[in-house]
């Protein structure tokens, strides 16, 4: 799984996906036999699936954000 620094940016955003895209080709050509690639949410998903996420999580996208958390009185 990887999720990326907080950015806008789509090349930057893929940027850190290349990375881990990269070493998930290199493990499995030496046989780890990964067959997930999961990278980014809601907020980066387009860059993600450009670089060949196979599982991307999208909560927010479906429930809509968080309510914030309030400290206790």
């Amino acid at each position: 799984m990887c999720i990326p620094p907080p950015e806008q940016d789509c090349g930057r955003q893929r940027a850190a996906f290349a990375t881990v895209r990269q070493l998930y080709e290199h493990m499995n050509r030496r046989g780890a036999g990964f067959d997930t690639l999961s990278l980014g949410m809601s907020g980066d998903l387009e860059a993600a699936i450009l670089e060949g996420a196979t599982m991307v999580r999208i909560g927010t996208a479906l429930f809509g954000p968080r309510p914030p958390i309030q400290s206790p009185a």
